[in-house]
């Protein structure tokens, strides 16, 4: 079951980054040529690259995709006092990236079919929550505006965007998309990440295409692109020779050795994905007509990159089975993430009443999922 280099068993990763000769020499050559700080020339590479995938004008290439998920929030004017509308079934940097502007997650329930936000939850729940107030609409058990709508393409399935965006126009709420597993998939033919008024990408070591560490922003916005940007550099002005900053900034940008890596690894992006859409074919037809099991599976009209495959099982109790028994030999699978709401930090925010993402994330485990396997 484990995996042998050699003579020396290993355990079968939930998902390892491929590196081969060519990202190394990438990445050799950046440190010959000495530019490896976040000015580096081959950092703009990277995001003309990036808006060439991802269908994006304005793209801007950050240390995390934490730190664009906080620019994008800031950009679109989300700040203290706010709430933005999360789903509760997200890795926790979601919502951190909501509490970093000073404003609140509101915990919304997802679907189980791709596990993204479902529409017609969010729909219900805002007619009954909200109502128009002097700045937009208003959260009416808090008081707060509701300042966005994020969903999150759950380990890389396309959300109901459209449905979504829908609701977003009736409210006049933002769109952000975080993409942070997603680089690749494509809703109706067109790339996730731009879809909305600006989103964003991950480029963690467990990514499809890694940095290292890192991120981007996306959108086709000219001015959110600009605010992005202007923040994620310390604010600092360009239009005086003087160190001078007209905001409180964070200093947001991907060093040239992480672009450098990343502009190498997203060369082979077709080959990535297609290779993880044939392992997801093989976990499907290993599951076929298999009693108590289901895989979580792209939505019609999209194309998922499978990031990870997660395998539903029954029951809690049957998942923990699973997860006991894969681990004994050394297959290295997960727990799905535990709900939002349910975690401490969380626990006082708003939320959807009697949401199923705590059943959906008890029966659910997340199998290993590199392209190599």
């Amino acid at each position: 079951m484990a995996r042998v280099i050699g003579t020396v068993p290993r355990p079968v990763a939930l998902h390892e980054p491929e590196i081969r000769n060519g990202d190394i020499a990438a990445v050799a050559d950046c440190v010959r040529g000495g530019w490896v700080s976040p000015v580096a020339p081959i950092a703009r590479r990277f995001e003309a690259e990036l808006g060439r995938i991802s269908n994006s004008e304005h793209v801007i290439v950050c240390s995390s995709g934490t730190a664009a998920l906080h620019l994008a929030l800031l950009a679109i004017g989300v700040g203290p006092g706010d709430e933005v509308l999360v789903p509760a079934l997200s890795f926790a940097a979601t919502a951190n990236a909501v509490v970093y502007c000073g404003a609140q997650p509101h915990f919304c329930d997802v679907e189980p079919q791709a596990l993204g936000l479902d529409p017609a939850a969010l729909a219900r729940h805002l007619a009954a929550c909200g109502q128009a107030g002097p700045n937009g609409l208003v959260n009416r058990n808090t008081g707060r505006r509701i300042a966005a709508v994020l969903p999150m393409h759950a380990f890389g399935h396309p959300v109901a965007l459209d449905e979504i965006a829908a609701i977003c126009a009736q409210y006049d709420l933002p769109l952000v998309e975080d993409a942070a597993e997603a680089l690749g998939s494509t809703y109706h033919g067109r790339p996730v990440g731009s879809i909305g008024r600006i989103g964003i990408f991950s480029f963690n070591g467990n990514k499809i295409v890694t940095t290292g560490g890192g991120g981007a922003v996306v959108t086709n916005d000219a001015a959110l692109g600009e605010k992005a940007r202007h923040l994620g550099t310390t604010a600092r002005r360009r239009d005086t020779g003087r160190i001078e900053h007209d905001a409180v900034g964070f200093n947001y940008g991907m060093p040239g050795l992480n672009a450098a890596l990343g502009l190498a690894q997203v060369e082979r992006l077709p080959e990535l994905i297609q290779r993880k859409r044939d392992l997801a074919g093989r976990y499907r037809a290993a599951f076929a007509g298999m009693a108590g099991t289901s895989l979580v599976e792209e939505l019609p009209d999209t194309r998922s990159i499978y990031w990870l495959n997660t395998l539903m099982l029954d029951n809690a109790a049957a998942a923990d089975a699973a997860l006991a028994a894969l681990h004994e030999r050394q297959i290295m699978a997960r727990p799905i993430w535990t709900p939002l709401h349910l975690l401490p930090m969380f626990r006082d925010s708003p939320r959807m009443p009697d949401m199923q993402a705590e059943r959906l994330a008890a029966c659910g485990i997340n199998l290993p999922s590199s392209a190599h396997l």
